[in-house]
């Protein structure tokens, strides 16, 4: 497997297991149901994609992306800052969009750093940014 390729897929491991921590972090205070089922199907969606690309890794023998505790910290810390004095639908909406706006950003900088990667590994890296813009679109309802 090319190193491109471990890079991408490895990326796309880091932004679905953000994504899958920050709504876990989040849809305690999440109190519209439609939103709250909608951030679970989210959860899952990126669940799938996150072990389409850990599938295509073992399949290489790459290693796996490595998350810290620093990380994770950080997640949740944001979270309960940005959730302190306004759980509003509205802004959890908002807290989800800005989410996959910066899921977005980093996958289109992987891509353009590791542009030598195969079609298996791009078509997973453009199927979660696929997702993160319907993701956008759909939660717009909620603003």
């Amino acid at each position: 497997m090319k190193n491109d390729d471990v890079r991408i897929l490895q990326e796309v491991q880091r932004s679905t297991k953000m994504a899958m921590k920050a709504i876990d972090a989040i849809s305690e205070k999440i109190y519209d149901d439609n939103l709250s089922m909608d951030a679970a199907r989210e959860s899952m969606r990126y669940a799938d994609i996150y072990n389409k690309a850990t599938d295509r890794l073992l399949d290489g023998k790459a290693a796996f992306y490595r998350e810290t505790g620093f990380q994770d910290m950080m997640v949740r810390g944001g979270v309960r800052a940005n959730t302190m004095l306004n759980t509003s639908t509205s802004h959890m909406a908002e807290l989800l969009i800005q989410g996959s706006n910066r899921g977005l950003t980093s996958m289109w900088r992987a891509l353009n750093h590791h542009e030598n990667a195969g079609n298996v590994s791009m078509e997973i890296a453009k199927e979660l940014m696929d997702f993160e813009e319907k993701n956008i679109e759909r939660l717009k309802q909620y603003l």
